[in-house]
């Protein structure tokens, strides 16, 4: 389907409502999750993050920021989705995907710096879960992934603003130089906007291989597993 035939939204319908309380009722839930947690839980951290992001996209949502408020909507709460299974998997004693791993392994370990936590949460999300949520959307809207390149870049542009932030905000100060050497020398490695534009090429690549399951399932895996040794690395406990 083409982007002529892409379903724009159209504010002010019911339908709208509808795609904005499905928003809410994800950021309910990470409200809930953040009640829950102690502050200093890996899981926590990244948590504030991905909520203040899922708020910034229900506001876009009612303020009609998105190109087609019905693809924005299913793609934000699809995407969400799959880390909210991830916590919901973990607590029940069952495995999380391989990219949420090192996160949950990591989550109380002293050595972890809590900007370690919430870049190796995003790391987990943007480049395994998104590109699974783009091909999940297209598959429910019947679409294809160019017709949601637009919104899938606004929400991206979001992400990489709300980094640099975070690396403002959770980065030691001057008097931690013994630990923001290494610090700065392990978070240096690893770009948001480089994660980014890979999990778009993954999105495209396993929308282009829906027809031919195995080995669209053996690039999801690989994928998942790409994903998790990146974490795992950035995880990495320093010295007090």
């Amino acid at each position: 389907m083409g982007q002529s035939a892409h379903l724009a939204g159209r504010a002010g319908t019911a339908d709208d409502t509808d795609r904005v309380d499905r928003v809410d009722a994800v950021v309910a839930r990470m409200r809930e999750l953040d009640a829950e947690l102690p502050a200093r839980d890996g899981i926590a951290v990244f948590n504030r993050v991905y909520l203040a992001v899922t708020e910034e996209v229900a506001r876009g949502l009612s303020a009609g920021r998105f190109t087609d408020s019905r693809a924005a909507a299913d793609l934000d709460v699809r995407f969400a989705r799959r880390y909210l299974t991830a916590v919901d998997r973990e607590a029940g004693q069952d495995l999380p995907p391989a990219c949420w791993r090192p996160l949950f392994q990591f989550r109380r370990h002293p050595g972890v710096r809590p900007l370690q936590f919430a870049l190796a949460g995003i790391n987990a999300h943007i480049g395994h879960d998104l590109a699974l949520a783009v091909v999940d959307t297209c598959r429910a809207l019947d679409c294809d992934p160019a017709d949601l390149e637009g919104d899938f870049d606004r929400v991206g542009d979001l992400l990489v603003s709300l980094e640099e932030r975070i690396r403002e905000d959770l980065m030691p100060g001057p008097d931690l130089l013994q630990i923001a050497d290494p610090l700065t020398h392990l978070l240096g490695s690893w770009s948001l906007e480089r994660a980014r534009d890979a999990t778009w090429s993954a999105a495209r690549a396993l929308w282009a291989l829906r027809r031919l399951p195995d080995v669209a399932g053996e690039f999801a895996e690989r994928l998942d597993a790409a994903v998790g040794f990146a974490g795992r690395i950035l995880l990495t406990p320093l010295p007090d």
